[in-house]
């Protein structure tokens, strides 16, 4: 008898973003999980990992806007956390056990006093639960089969911290502007032993990555509603079209040369052109090539060429 093949499961061609307010208690691979159930994308990924624990901005990347992850994880995030004082764990959020407490509770004005002096650059040594690799393992992996994890100090860069409240003397919410490889529960770690108590991440949010903020978010739910409302074998435009960002989204911060017809053309199958007009820069380290204000390569501009890099299939 011939064995029969199984029928793979049409995948469809989704270029843009999604950027997902993550549930707490999920993972960001299972978040990711639901939404390859949902709209069964031919390519995925995410920017940037949220703890179970964390909610928030979790930007989805779909097809050719996979090529644009690098930028929006080397963006800006904006945290907002709540500290919880008095009681210090090892994993410095509340999965962990207790290793240190103290019975001070700063006021408000003894935390504003000290949130200087963790802005701009400055040193942190990461959490030992952690995903830093240690000697080729994962730091998280080594801690959990109980050893000692010692990680260095690294310099890292928070543009802005401010307290939003106190809502008790316990507690308080604090919102931190940050780069890339920022700990905020190292932070609220540090920030605690220098107020000469002890504490940890109750709770924590990411407000922003890069150019997606609040306003850009997708509720889960609310997309598996509306996933749930299409008839089997009913195309996903609908959803496409009121949940997915475009690809140029995540190019805000990036120059953006604009170029004509025939030279998209040319660009597209791997050749540099020659840039006119007063406006063309002769140098770019960074930029991306558009034509009709559809993204076409990234790459760079030298002595005005430019010089494509990698091309967008759009």
């Amino acid at each position: 008898m011939s064995r029969q093949r199984q029928k793979k499961k049409h995948r469809n061609t989704i270029n843009g973003w999604l950027v997902l307010d993550k549930p707490y208690g999920i993972t960001s691979n299972d978040a990711l999980g639901k939404l390859k159930r949902i709209l069964h994308p031919q390519k995925v990924g995410h920017a940037g990992t949220l703890d179970p624990r964390a909610t928030g901005c979790l930007p989805i990347a779909f097809g050719e806007a996979t090529k644009t992850v690098p930028f929006v994880m080397d963006g800006r995030k904006v945290y907002r956390f709540e500290v919880t004082w008095g009681a210090e764990t090892n994993t410095d959020d509340t999965e962990g056990e207790v290793v240190a407490t103290s019975e001070n509770r700063p006021s408000a004005e003894d935390i504003e006093a000290v949130l200087d002096e963790f802005t701009g650059t400055v040193m942190q040594v990461p959490p030992a639960f952690s995903a830093i690799k240690v000697d080729g393992a994962r730091a998280y992996d080594l801690a959990r089969e109980g050893e000692v994890v010692e990680l260095e100090a690294r310099p890292i860069d928070v543009h802005r911290l401010s307290l939003v409240e106190c809502p008790d003397e316990n507690r308080a919410v604090l919102e931190a502007e940050c780069g890339k490889g920022t700990y905020v529960r190292a932070l609220a770690r540090d920030i605690a032993r220098r107020l000469e108590t002890r504490g940890h991440v109750t709770e924590l949010r990411r407000l922003l990555v890069g150019p997606f903020g609040e306003d850009d978010m997708v509720d889960l739910e609310e997309l598996v509603e509306a996933a749930s409302e299409l008839d089997e074998g009913e195309p996903i435009d609908g959803l496409v079209e009121e949940f997915i960002l475009p690809v140029r989204d995540a190019m805000d911060e990036i120059e953006e040369i604009i170029v004509s017809e025939e030279d998209a053309g040319k660009i597209r199958r791997g050749m540099a052109v020659l840039l006119r007009g007063r406006s063309a820069p002769l140098n770019c380290e960074v930029c991306f090539a558009s034509h009709a204000g559809i993204p076409v390569a990234f790459g760079a501009v030298e002595k005005g060429r430019f010089l494509p890099s990698r091309v967008f299939n759009l």
